[in-house]
């Protein structure tokens, strides 16, 4: 054991309530039912080379066309039943939190990090790292990759209308629409369905026999979970130099100062004078919020923690400033999606940018090296919906 304040610090309790401990964060994407828990890669790694990716087959399905069975027809030579490939990275982070004597000794306050702190920390930071797994998958290009992308995003040109989710879940799965369970979106764009009576709250009824709402709604028959870590994307207005001859009454002009790609618009407070020939210019299209609500299957995740060697450990450091304690904290875990593999092993522990990278991400296959056979995104079930609310 060590020492951590002049207490004794147990790291096998301090990891228990990590835990177990709630985290007072939203981070929805990883609370509510999007994870699927495994235990089976930690162990696959350790049997292959490398210790940081798996490689997993997975059976097709079983196909073909029927012959006539009449007596006279020959059944055939057996359709062998194709198999897929998925490939599974992990990843691993760290961080140091460390506070001065001095500090605690002149404010009377301890500083350091609580464990219910550093759990609510990595949780923060896992939901970071599945927006940006997210984003990867939805800025893949080209071929069976780009068609997932086109398919399974749903562009609404203003706010979202009571049959936006039906028409996005149908574009990406047809008739396996009913998959998709679960909605994340902003609040934004919670509001604006709220305003249109489009979310249908729970309902319970209490001991007493009264019915009330809970804060728990469903929009298309999805559960809809808020939290304003959803991306949001700001599109600029659109400026167009002014062909106006003389200056019209309760129209707003602009002047452009700057260079191209930073353009900064001032609004004219008293035009005069001939707007086309003074360098006068008109807002065409104005500039808006563009909201990504993301629908899944529940458990489209698959998560595991690795584990490390010492998770949480504190360093003692005398010297510096009359001394100072060190907390560190370790994760080793792995988040992958299901039917889509990640393309690069060629680092043992990707950032978030390079989850980012649609060429990093590539549709479950069979690893030919010609006519590659792809599994139906049909079957992966998520859809990017793009609104203004």
């Amino acid at each position: 054991m060590a020492n951590f304040r002049n207490k004794i610090f147990n790291e096998n309790v301090f990891e228990k309530y990590l835990r177990t401990l709630p985290s007072t964060k939203e981070n929805s994407l990883i609370k509510n039912g999007l994870f699927t828990t495994v235990n089976k890669y930690r162990s696959k790694m350790s049997e292959q080379a490398g210790g940081y990716f798996v490689t997993e087959p997975i059976k097709g399905r079983i196909g073909g066309t029927p012959v006539n069975y009449d007596g006279q027809t020959n059944i055939g030579d057996g359709e062998e039943r194709p198999t897929y490939k998925q490939t599974k990275i992990c990843y691993g982070r760290a961080n140091i939190w460390g506070e001065y004597d001095f500090a605690t000794e002149i404010t009377g306050e301890n500083f350091m990090a609580e464990a219910q702190e550093v759990k609510d920390y990595w949780d923060g930071e896992r939901q970071k790292t599945v927006l940006s797994i997210l984003k990867g998958i939805f800025s893949m290009t080209g071929g069976v990759n780009g068609q997932f992308v086109d398919k399974h995003t749903y562009t609404v040109e203003g706010n979202l209308l009571a049959d936006s989710l039906n028409r996005a879940s149908q574009k990406a799965l047809g008739d396996k629409k009913q998959n998709l369970d679960i909605m994340f979106t902003h609040s934004a764009v919670s509001t604006n369905l709220e305003g249109m009576n489009l979310i249908e709250f729970l309902k319970y009824t209490d001991a007493s026999g009264i019915t009330r709402d809970l804060t728990i709604g469903t929009f298309n028959g999805k559960l809809v979970i808020i939290d304003d870590e959803m991306p949001t994307n700001e599109v600029e207005a659109v400026y167009t130099k002014s062909t106006d001859t003389s200056v019209e009454a309760n129209k707003t002009y602009y002047t452009r100062s700057g260079s191209a790609g930073a353009y900064v618009y001032t609004v004219v407070a008293e035009p005069t004078g001939n707007p086309s020939t003074s360098n006068y210019y008109e807002m065409t299209t104005e500039g808006y919020t563009e909201y990504t609500s993301y629908v899944f299957k529940k458990g489209f995740f698959e998560y595991e923690d690795l584990g490390v060697v010492k998770a949480s450990e504190v360093v003692r450091d005398a010297k510096t400033n009359g001394g100072k304690n060190e907390l560190i904290s370790r994760i080793r875990e792995m988040i992958v999606p299901y039917l889509i593999s990640y393309k690069d092993t060629s680092k043992i522990s990707p950032m978030n940018e390079d989850f980012e990278k649609g060429a990093n991400w590539e549709l479950v296959n069979d690893g030919a090296n010609s006519n590659t056979k792809y599994v139906d995104d049909k079957l992966i079930p998520v859809v990017r919906i793009i609104s203004r609310g």
